[in-house]
């Protein structure tokens, strides 16, 4: 006996990644995010270890109800 041919077509959902942009407090430096994942240790070029997410420049409007 032959067994029927299932086709399945799973899809598998692309998923778009975007590298979250860190600066540095002292000297400005932008770094991404996967540029500090590759680093032992969380820290900029400059030796400075606090860092600020930076927004992107779009305002969100919200009318009242």
């Amino acid at each position: 006996m032959s067994e029927p041919s299932i086709e399945t077509t799973e899809s598998a959902p692309v998923e778009e990644k975007f590298d979250v942009i860190y600066k540095c407090l002292r000297c400005g430096t932008n770094v991404t995010n996967t540029e500090l994942s590759r680093l032992p240790e969380i820290k900029c070029i400059c030796g400075f270890r606090v860092f600020n997410k930076v927004r992107p420049p779009v305002v969100k409007s919200v009318q009242a109800i």
